[in-house]
């Protein structure tokens, strides 16, 4: 039988953990057994959100906000397991990024995702591989997307093509070609910035199935003036993140560009900035599945159906894997690759001079 595998991951969105404990009969086949979600609590969101940015004492801070989400992806690893009586093989945990600078300064660059692995290895007693995005960036790629080659095993369809869609923070796609071919690069932002705009104006952590979103217009005017970020013009591979789309962005644009504007049509025009960011790049598919916490918002899912019309706009539920599950899903899959010495990445997806194991061990 088939070993079990446990994916933790955060993403960008910093909604929280999720976790998934998952066996993989077949290389195109998961078996979830748990799946469980744990919010961060409120001092340790707000001081990852603030280390995305220059701050005082950094070192000393991120040392600590590493201990603090091993201990919280822990929690959740225990929660996935309770009650298991087989052997986990190994726990994939991607992290909490709060830089992501591949290719720059030095050619190399660097992705910063905070884990103190071996604190979690101590706490779960499971081997933990994590550190995913290093090695493809030593290799010359962009250390992102990753999740491209899971969504091509699992969602991929012979003769028919699919995009797998991953609305979280920031939105990811993956082309999963009718003739095999994988190609998968950042859009833009997803979520973020319609959550720091709600966080800021009404003190939410987001907009509830984009009904705030839903009941504003859309700023033309703004909505160009964004769409006009030279990074959204850069040719893939391509992966970007919180060091560019920041609240300083996004007040920076509303100020020049929509002063006085109504809140909730500053709301609605973020929506459309992050499906104006997707939709040109997703052609004319059978289906585009979508996942991640985007795939709940009904104004999003509504407005990427009516702007790609010819497409079948679905959930990955309808496919097999609930949206919120699949990241973690993924890392579940990479940490499978890692145990099997396997490569993890795609050289056509990030860029990277080509197969390359991804991870570090750091052993139970």
């Amino acid at each position: 039988m088939p070993g079990l595998y446990l994916g933790l991951m955060s993403g960008t969105s910093l909604d929280g953990v999720d976790a998934v404990l998952a066996r993989f009969p077949t290389q195109d086949r998961i078996e979830v057994l748990a799946h469980c979600h744990q919010p961060f609590e409120a001092e340790l969101r707000a001081e990852l959100l603030a280390l995305n940015a220059a701050g005082p004492n950094e070192a000393h801070r991120m040392a600590l906000a590493a201990n603090a989400v091993a201990r919280c992806y822990a929690a959740v690893a225990g929660q996935a397991m309770d009650g298991i009586t087989e052997s986990v093989q190994a726990l994939g945990a991607h992290g909490q990024t709060i830089r992501h600078q591949p290719l720059a300064f030095d050619g190399c660059g660097y992705s910063i995702q905070l884990l103190n692995g071996s604190l979690l290895a101590e706490l779960t007693g499971v081997d933990v591989v994590c550190d995913f995005r290093n090695r493809d960036l030593a290799a010359g790629g962009q250390g992102a997307p990753l999740v491209p080659a899971f969504h091509r095993a699992l969602f991929g369809q012979a003769g028919r093509d699919i995009v797998a869609l991953n609305i979280g923070g920031f939105s990811n796609v993956s082309l999963l070609g009718a003739d095999g071919s994988t190609r998968g690069f950042d859009c833009g932002p997803g979520n973020c910035l319609m959550d720091l705009w709600i966080a800021e104006r009404r003190g939410l952590p987001y907009d509830a199935d984009g009904a705030w979103a839903a009941s504003g217009q859309v700023l033309s005017a703004l909505l160009q003036a964004q769409l006009a970020e030279p990074w959204f013009a850069l040719p893939p591979p391509r992966s970007t993140g919180r060091d560019l789309f920041s609240l300083d962005w996004l007040l920076g644009h509303v100020n020049k560009h929509a002063p006085g504007a109504k809140p909730e049509d500053i709301q609605a025009t973020l929506l459309e900035l992050t499906v104006e960011t997707i939709a040109p790049h997703v052609g004319t598919p059978a289906e585009l599945l979508v996942c991640g916490g985007g795939a709940l918002n009904g104004r999003l899912m509504q407005r990427l159906q009516q702007r790609l019309p010819s497409t079948l706009v679905l959930s990955t539920a309808a496919r097999g894997l609930p949206p919120m599950q699949v990241e973690a899903a993924a890392f579940a899959w990479l940490a499978k690759r890692f145990v099997k010495r396997e490569p993890g990445n795609l050289e056509a997806v990030t860029g990277a001079r080509g197969p390359r194991m991804l991870g570090a061990l750091y052993p139970a």
